[in-house]
């Protein structure tokens, strides 16, 4: 299949409306809650012409607008409104186990760049985007511009996955910069050689710069598989092979194990001032997103 017909698959004319829709709501909730200019101690923020209002003994002369001066012939100063400026990081597992056996996985995590990195452009934010395996690369540089959602559309359509697992490597090697506030938002499905260490690596996270979320994209058949009877297992990224005999209280027993592990996590992420949010991938994509946001990111108010 081409890039094209790929990229169609992914984000066809009805995921794109819907991603549109989806902004707009956001802009309107935001317009609801939003009063007055929005000021902040932080690096890296832009000044927005908001009103003109008319000048005071108290206000600063340099504030003066004179080119209405010149027209009305009264003094009238600018107004703006400071608006905090990220820069949004989106770390995109690549690994086999993310299109193996379960291709949803992929389709998700790929959507799901494509709407932060949609909602960040519209709001003047910067987007970078990077792929993760056995190490961690940029695919696209930093971009800022509504207009190169474009490019990061044709770059994710044509996105290769395959390769193993090393989150601990990978986040050791990501660097946030601190040239303004960082946002990272880690897609992937956490599953790595030892669920122990992937829990452990996370910790990195609380040494960068920036407020963290983990996507914990999952397909329901990882967490409840339907097996019964005889079985033969592969990984599908070492290729190691294991024939078992499965009942259905082995199922049952398994499912316990990973709900307690998917526990776990969560609850070591929020200990760590992580976002955590579980993706299933039957579950609705607006629901899901809104959800994700309102988990006190940062983006959902800017």
């Amino acid at each position: 299949m081409s890039d094209d017909a790929v990229q169609g698959e992914l984000f066809d004319a009805d995921f794109l409306q819907r991603l549109r829709t989806l902004f707009f709501k956001l802009k309107s909730r935001r317009r609801l809650k939003k009063k007055g200019a929005q000021r902040t101690r932080a690096t890296g923020f832009t000044r927005e012409f908001k009103d003109h209002r008319q000048y005071t003994s108290r206000d600063d002369f340099r504030a003066i607008d004179w080119r209405l001066y010149a027209r009305l012939e009264k003094l009238f100063i600018r107004l703006y409104e400071e608006i905090q400026e990220y820069h949004v990081h989106i770390l995109i597992d690549t690994s086999s186990s993310m299109i193996e056996p379960h291709p949803g996985k992929r389709v998700q995590a790929l959507r799901l760049a494509v709407a932060l990195s949609y909602l960040a452009l519209m709001n003047q934010h910067r987007v970078s985007i990077l792929s993760f395996s056995d190490t961690v690369q940029q695919e696209i540089r930093p971009l800022k511009g509504q207009g190169h959602i474009h490019t990061i559309l044709q770059h994710l359509g044509g996105m290769k996955f395959g390769g193993l697992t090393d989150i601990d490597a990978s986040l050791a090697r990501f660097r946030p910069g601190r040239d303004r506030r960082g946002l990272v938002f880690i897609l992937s499905d956490l599953f790595g050689q030892d669920p122990f260490a992937t829990r452990d690596a996370l910790h990195q996270a609380i040494r960068w710069p920036a407020e963290t979320h983990v996507v914990h994209i999952l397909d329901p058949q990882e967490v409840r598989p339907q097996l019964d009877g005889e079985v033969q297992l592969i990984d599908v990224e070492t290729g190691e092979s294991r024939r078992l005999s499965l009942s259905p209280a082995d199922i049952e027993r398994y499912a316990t194990a990973v709900e307690a592990f998917l526990e776990e996590l969560e609850q070591s992420c929020l200990k760590r001032r992580i976002h955590y949010t579980g993706w299933f991938t039957d579950q609705s994509f607006e629901q899901l997103f809104m959800t994700l946001l309102s988990q006190g990111s940062s983006l959902a108010g800017s």
